[in-house]
């Protein structure tokens, strides 16, 4: 229903996107989007690449009055360091870094250098991702959904969350913290863990949780593969650069446990209401929205960029050698949540606008209200027999 598309390189001039699809009447405000922008350059562990840029987007197009026209909606973020690239004479780079797109960029496109694949194969793509992610997250917004995200994980350091600390408090605390963990203690160790890489000449990984608030039931299918919603975030999530790994819930978890303490009991409330007494499966059954929080959980690998240099091949000269700095993070977790976040937010606002249809936010608005609930006044059994009747 909704796509987008991005373009430019790293060190380019600017940075482009088009959304298209989006519904006329969702009011945008250009400070929403950088705040966005601006929470993906912060985060503990970040490089220097940060300190030069200071991301804002400039929209062209798809919003008139600060209210989107249901066009295309074309956004543009200036990158500040192309100024010390415009008159620069490249170096050749023909020693690829593992993890990287150098090697295997050069092996389908046929590049002659290396950096080709670099420029448009960084993270730097990714501020586009956080701009389109944040229309998204204004149209969600309109109907009562909440996206947000935190940090669980830091190299080995596994922070510890209660249980009684609900989702919210969770979003809410985890901004208060430059790693995005919502455990003042475990942000004391994570930091710790990143203060030694930066003297190992090391990088760090970690795990996020994403989340999505008050999603209705029914969003999605079980009946196509490309319909089920768990598929497309998953999908959504690991096209993000560095992320190895997706989750619903504790999926993986989940796998060693048997079924009795995984699925969740479904209850009947004094209203009428049908409810789960739990949420294990991160708030999708069968590709489809159970009404629950979506809960997804992401692996992101550490930054392939080592300072001290990992062992390669210099493809034009064939000698065994290591690989050359390129400026980097050290820890990347925390500026990720973000990005994961607008992700996130745009496979929910394409599956809502594919479920309510309509071209405007007034269209949308009386369908919403309409929408099936997970009650038994909404939930009609004939509870009567039948047959398929299939003629063969």
């Amino acid at each position: 229903m909704i796509r987008f598309l991005t373009a430019g390189e790293s060190h380019g001039p600017r940075l482009t996107a088009i959304l298209e699809g989006m519904p006329a009447g969702i009011p945008v405000e250009p400070d929403y989007i950088n705040r966005q922008l601006a929470r993906r350059q912060e985060g503990y562990g970040s490089g220097g690449r940060m300190n030069i840029e200071r991301d804002e987007a400039q929209i062209t197009s798809g919003i008139a009055a600060g209210l989107t026209t249901g066009a295309p909606i074309a956004m543009t973020v200036e990158n500040r360091d192309y100024k010390n690239w415009r008159e620069k004479d490249i170096t050749p780079m023909t020693t690829p870094r593992p993890g990287h797109a150098d090697l295997t960029g050069a092996i389908k496109y046929g590049y002659s250098d290396l950096r080709i694949a670099l420029e448009r194969a960084s993270a730097r793509e990714t501020t586009m991702r956080v701009a389109v992610g944040a229309i998204c997250m204004r149209f969600l917004q309109e109907f009562g959904i909440k996206i947000g995200g935190y940090v669980t994980q830091i190299g080995a350091e596994v922070a510890t969350l209660g249980a009684d600390l609900s989702l919210e408090a969770r979003i809410e605390q985890a901004e208060e913290s430059d790693v995005r963990c919502p455990d003042t203690e475990s942000t004391e160790r994570m930091h710790a863990a990143i203060r030694q890489a930066k003297i190992d000449k090391d990088t760090l990984g970690g795990v996020m949780e994403i989340v999505a608030i008050g999603v209705p039931p029914g969003l999605g299918s079980h009946v196509h593969y490309d319909r089920r919603l768990d598929a497309r975030i998953v999908g959504a999530m690991v096209s993000v650069h560095a992320m190895k790994g997706a989750e619903i819930g504790a999926a993986f978890e989940n796998a060693g446990k048997p079924g009795s303490q995984v699925h969740d009991v479904i209850a009947l409330g004094a209203d009428g209401q049908i409810t789960r007494t739990t949420n294990r499966a991160g708030g999708l059954e069968g590709g489809i929205t159970t009404g629950e929080p979506i809960i997804a959980r992401v692996a992101m690998k550490p930054i392939s960029t080592l300072m001290r240099g990992i062992g390669s091949v210099n493809l034009a000269s064939g000698a065994e050698e290591s690989t050359v700095y390129e400026r980097s993070d050290f820890c990347a977790v925390p500026r990720a949540v973000p990005i994961l976040e607008a992700m996130l937010a745009f496979v929910l606002a394409d599956a809502l606008i594919e479920k309510l249809g309509g071209d405007s936010l007034a269209e949308m608005r009386p369908r919403f209200e309409m929408l099936r609930k997970a009650n038994l006044a909404d939930l009609i059994m004939d509870n009567v027999e039948w047959r398929f009747g299939y003629p063969v």
